[in-house]
């Protein structure tokens, strides 16, 4: 087995740092008699260098030896003065580098134990992911270990750096007057005793407290992965209130400790001012009588009051001590489980050239689930891994499960599964990964592009090493130290981690044409082609894309003068006004790049608004602005929210109607210049979305086009330089970056209301593509696509088509499928079953197939019943009145 967490934070804390915490405790050793040297010197100044009138001078040292010095008075003060600069500078410094050295130790802490907190995450079983919630387990390595991170800063420094300034204060006191020091540390007796048993509830608390941060974690998590069906069902109220008893019962705890904790706060503050009181009460007397001189009361109040800083950071330390400790033993408890993947299964690598082809053996296989249910019960199969077998069953018949244990996602309670002579249990990751595949109904889609995810299951090792420049090196190489410093694994993420020999090919010119291979076999090549003319590329990093797409502008220019395909595009030049575009999109003559230049608040832009008065334009839309407000008011008036036109028709909502009907009764008779600036801006936006070839509403005159275009060029003329950022202009010989790739082969605007129009052009955009050898440049930039967090952007099926050809991509021995085509309609589901099993040809598969008559495609049927094998055999034996088979045939 793998080695367990500290169970106590202390026990972490000095088994990973206990020689840098005593290189630090060096250093506040040092400092404790710069402390002392610094609260006597004062005194020495008072005493000795203003009111003593001596020959000989006595400098003490750390309050008992002394050094005698035949100097004059004015030297002697100048000596203790410059003594006196010299040790603050030399504390700082100290303190400087005990607490960067604090730190720095603190972060290693922290890093290490996120590190081994995520590392048990990819080592818990499956079934614990149905018990622990993605949103605790999120806020458990994040949130949670924050504070357990800031107290590492001072776990075992502070109390000794703190409490040793302490004692050299009291220690100071003392030697001045033992009474006095006897005054001065009465009362932290009772504090010591006092504080921790006030703290005890405060620590249960905070138990409670991170218990329902937990659960509201959760709850939140809950709400956005349900947020359909919330809305669907009407559920908003009942999840709000859900929300406020959530945080009702984190307010009252939370109020509670604040209480409790003031207390103890008061508690210190009151004991802390009664020593001064007694000071300058006793002190005083003592003065009166003789028995003190002023120096020393000057020295004792001033020691004092350098005690109460490290007083209160002991007690600030006590109680981040418990909050921190509760917050570890919490976490720890939660990782630290009995119910893991070996550490040596998931680090062991395979043995180079280690193949998994011979006989799968699953022997007399039985799964009890983590509610002590029976879901599997005395499998047994036996085949060739180059053959393949279909799992038939009712949704309720284990089949799934079977699929899990055959990729050890599920370990069998009882029996054993062999494949090739080797036990699958005992196999490493290293082997199941990549001589293995699996592929279930939602297989996990990055954060990151098609091409990513598609290569996500080749990406096992670094292959090659990534290339730094000169300035990068020596931080690449400190990061690498670091990482081994701190138990993390130091492997290069920014290297290239592709397995070209897993896939089958020797560069990343085979690999494109092998990736678009497996898109073919699970019919996907189309929608990434499509994808590819939606997306953006970049053109600096993919030039090639970039100048494909001008070479593809200069071919579908040339096509557009057929009279096929005449007047349906209307291309951009910078000298016309485009009829098919808005008032916006002609002003700007580009494409937006952020929020800058957002059409729906042009109105609200100072530098546009700049333009429209040079342009002598303000009035003019200001008049448009109205005319539009004026006619959809006309229109909509007896028309029901929701009605088609307010899609077609929308500068104005259903909701804004009464607004704008009282917007133009206030300024019917109101200048320009004397509308409320929140008037003007709500008529100016209107005329911004006018398309003139759509909305044919007569506002945007022949004199009006003229001034847009004079406006245009003085935009671009006198843009500033922290805006220029904001679009991309349209350029007949440039790639637009901000633009799609088939806006940028189209550059101009479809012709509205022309018949077809979208698909005719559509067509010609693909035909000129072939015919100049581009397609693959298409699919290239639809690679590229960035599917959205959990492959958000992409359909159901789309995502199950990805998983099957990222998991067809490494030609692994054994292939297993669990209903992994089931967000696609029947006849899909048959043909890409049959390409599979093409492309698989001699090596194995085994496929949970979601519909009965899908088997008929497959060597072996395996049937399973309430978890028990019902029957197995080809499918022509099994298809047979009263069979299992046979019956789920006529059901389904």
């Amino acid at each position: 087995m793998s080695e367990r967490l500290e169970r106590s934070m202390y026990s972490f804390v000095l088994r990973y740092s206990g020689r840098n915490q005593l290189y630090i405790l060096a250093f506040v050793v040092l400092s404790w008699p710069v402390g002392f040297m610094l609260l006597d010197l004062p005194k020495q100044i008072i005493n000795r260098a203003l009111e003593a009138k001596e020959e000989v001078f006595r400098l003490a040292v750390l309050g008992f030896a002394e050094i005698p010095l035949q100097v004059s008075q004015s030297t002697f003060l100048v000596i203790l003065c410059s003594i006196f600069l010299a040790l603050v500078v030399v504390n700082n410094a100290l303190k400087f580098h005990i607490n960067t050295s604090k730190g720095r130790t603190a972060e290693r802490l922290l890093r290490r134990l996120r590190y081994a907190l995520f590392s048990r995450v990819l080592r818990f079983r499956i079934p614990r992911f149905k018990r622990t919630s993605q949103g605790e387990i999120i806020s458990m390595i994040t949130a949670e270990t924050e504070p357990v991170g800031a107290f590492f800063v001072g776990a075992v420094v502070d109390p000794i750096f703190q409490g040793g300034l302490l004692l050299v204060a009291i220690g100071f006191i003392i030697v001045q007057n033992p009474w006095l020091g006897l005054a001065a540390a009465a009362f932290y007796p009772l504090q010591i005793y006092v504080v921790p048993r006030l703290q005890k509830k405060v620590s249960a608390l905070g138990k409670a407290r991170l218990r329902e941060i937990r659960h509201l974690s959760d709850h939140v998590g809950e709400t956005v992965s349900g947020i359909v069906d919330i809305h669907a069902n009407d559920a908003s109220n009942l999840e709000l209130a859900r929300f406020t008893d959530r945080l009702s019962n984190i307010y009252n705890i939370r109020f509670e400790i604040f209480q409790r904790k003031y207390m103890i706060k008061a508690l210190n503050n009151f004991l802390d001012k009664l020593a001064p009181f007694l000071f300058y009460l006793f002190g005083g007397l003592l003065v009166i009588d003789g028995k003190l001189d002023i120096g020393q009361l000057v020295a004792v109040i001033g020691a004092h009051r350098e005690m109460s800083s490290p007083w209160k950071e002991m007690l600030n330390w006590y109680q981040q001590q418990a909050d921190a400790r509760v917050k570890y033993d919490q976490v720890v408890s939660q990782f630290d489980v009995d119910d893991m993947l070996d550490d040596a299964l998931q680090h062991t690598d395979a043995e180079p050239g280690f193949s998994l082809a011979g006989e799968i053996d699953i022997s007399n296989v039985s799964l009890v689930d983590e509610d002590e249910v029976r879901r599997l019960a005395n499998l047994t199969i036996k085949m060739g891994s180059d053959s393949n077998l279909a799992i038939v069953g009712s949704g309720n018949s284990g089949k799934d499960y079977l699929g899990q244990v055959l990729a050890r996602l599920a370990l069998p309670t009882s029996g054993q599964i062999k494949i090739a002579g080797h036990d699958l249990a005992t196999l490493p990751e290293a082997v199941t990964g990549r001589r293995m595949t699996y592929v279930s109904g939602a297989p996990f889609m990055q954060s990151a592009s098609v091409r990513d995810n598609l290569l996500y299951g080749l990406k096992n090792r670094p292959i090659r090493p990534a290339e730094y420049d000169d300035e990068e090196a020596p931080g690449r190489e400190r990061d690498f130290a670091e990482a081994a410093r701190t138990g993390n694994l130091a492997s290069d993420y920014k290297a290239d981690w592709v397995d070209f020999e897993a896939a089958g090919v020797k560069d990343m010119d085979e690999l494109f044409t092998r990736l678009i291979q497996v898109l073919e076999v699970v019919e996907m090549s189309d929608d990434i082609y499509n994808l590819g003319l939606r997306g953006t590329v970049d053109p600096d990093r993919r030039q090639d894309i970039a100048a494909a797409a001008l070479q593809a502008r200069a071919g579908l220019t040339e096509r557009l003068g057929e009279p096929e395909y005449a007047g349906l595009v209307e291309k951009f030049d910078r000298s016309t006004y485009n009829t098919n575009a808005s008032v916006a999109e002609n002003l700007l003559f580009g494409t937006t790049v952020g929020d800058a230049f957002d059409h729906d608040r042009m109105a609200e832009n100072d530098y546009v608004l700049q333009v429209l008065r040079d342009a002598d334009l303000i009035d003019d839309m200001l008049a448009a602005g109205r005319s539009v407000a004026e006619t959809m008011i006309e229109i909509f008036a007896d028309l029901p929210p929701g009605h088609e036109f307010f899609e077609q028709y929308s500068f104005i909502s259903s909701d804004d109607l009464p607004e704008f009907r009282t917007l133009l009764s206030r300024t019917e008779k109101t200048g320009a210049d004397d509308m409320q600036p929140e008037d003007r801006a709500s008529l100016l936006s209107l005329p911004f979305k006018v398309v003139t070839a759509q909305h044919r509403l007569g506002v945007v005159t022949d004199e009006l086009e003229v001034k847009i275009l004079r406006a245009r060029e003085l935009f671009a003329e006198g843009l500033p330089d922290d805006l220029r950022g904001g679009v991309e202009f349209f350029e007949p010989e440039k790639y637009n970056a901000a633009g799609s790739l088939q806006d940028n082969i189209l550059f101009g605007k479809l012709v509205y209301g022309q018949a077809e129009g979208m698909r005719r052009i559509g067509g010609l955009v693909a035909e000129t593509l072939d015919n100049l050898g581009l397609r693959g440049a298409v699919l290239e930039a639809g690679l590229e696509f960035p599917v959205g967090v959990g492959g958000s952007r992409l359909s159901s099926g789309q995502r199950q088509r990805l998983g099957i050809a990222r998991a067809l991509l490494k030609r692994a021995d054994i292939m297993v499928l669990n209903e992994s085509t089931s967000a696609l309609d029947p006849a899909a589901q048959d043909r890409i079953a049959a390409k599979v099993l093409e492309a698989r040809d001699g090596q194995g598969v085994i496929w949970v197939v979601n519909r009965a008559s899908m088997a008929s495609q497959f060597a072996r049927v395996a049937v399973l019943s309430d978890g028990q094998m019902a029957e197995q055999g080809t499918y022509d034996e099994l298809n047979k009145d009263g069979t299992a088979l046979h019956e789920l045939l006529q059901s389904g």
